[in-house]
């Protein structure tokens, strides 16, 4: 009778049987599809993992000049003021004043501390002015050299400040224009101003003047038609010879 090992014990293989078992076996595992179980498993799209960690923004870490997205709508937040409960278990509120920066709407609105938002997908390019008709006012993107258009509600009244050629910076959300920046102030040539007194250089009196957009300014009585001349855009207030 053969002699064998101990009952119930598994004889190891050969070593050059194991290694031909572990090539079949990885041959096998090799084939087209042979993943496919795992692809299955694993193949979330990466979306799903972008959105799952787009960065969120809780109500109560909005502060002043930051931006936010509510509701689909980019926002800017114009001032923020927190009110700590006295009672116990009460919540912490934030009162955010906002500015819808699709309609130019401000309002006040309280959120619960751990609100959460979205942070917008903003972004801003220089862009030159080109011409205004009734459907809106044209910019030319001087990256791309797009042409974009702001609608009359989302121009406001930067068309007082604007001649053809001037540079402003446009914002995009989402990749569309919804408004624009003006410098802290521009130049423009005066078309019309009333006469003034002789010999007055003080600046101190002033006159009305009127610049080639159509807008109109209080300015030093020496300051003559063909002048150009610096205007705030925030006030519209006279800033000086150009």
């Amino acid at each position: 009778m053969a002699s064998g090992g101990p009952r119930g014990v598994r004889r190891s293989a050969p070593l050059g049987e194991a290694r031909e078992n572990q090539e079949v076996a990885a041959d096998a595992y090799n084939e087209p599809g042979a993943g496919g179980v795992c692809d299955r498993l694993f193949n979330i799209p990466i979306e799903v993992f972008e959105d799952s960690m787009a960065a969120l923004l809780e109500a109560i870490t909005v502060k002043r000049k930051m931006y936010f997205e509510f509701e689909n709508a980019p926002y800017y937040c114009l001032d923020a003021e927190v009110s700590t409960p006295t009672a116990r278990g009460g919540q912490t509120l934030v009162r955010l004043k906002m500015r819808n920066l699709l309609t130019q709407a401000v309002f006040d609105k309280t959120f619960k501390a751990g609100d959460r938002f979205k942070e917008p997908d903003l972004e801003t390019v220089e862009a030159s002015y080109l011409y205004s008709d009734t459907e809106g006012s044209y910019f030319l993107d001087q990256e791309t050299f797009d042409t974009l258009r702001l609608s009359e509600s989302m121009i406001g009244s930067a068309l007082d400040y604007l001649v053809e050629g001037a540079i402003v910076k446009l914002n995009k959300f989402n990749g569309n224009p919804i408004g624009l920046e003006l410098p802290e102030k521009v130049e423009l040539e005066v078309t019309y101003t009333e006469a003034g007194a002789q010999g007055d250089t003080s600046g101190k009196v002033t006159k009305l003047a009127r610049l080639e957009t159509g807008l109109e300014i209080k300015a030093p009585l020496y300051i003559q038609e063909g002048e150009r001349v610096k205007v705030y855009t925030e006030s519209g207030e006279f800033a000086g010879r150009a």
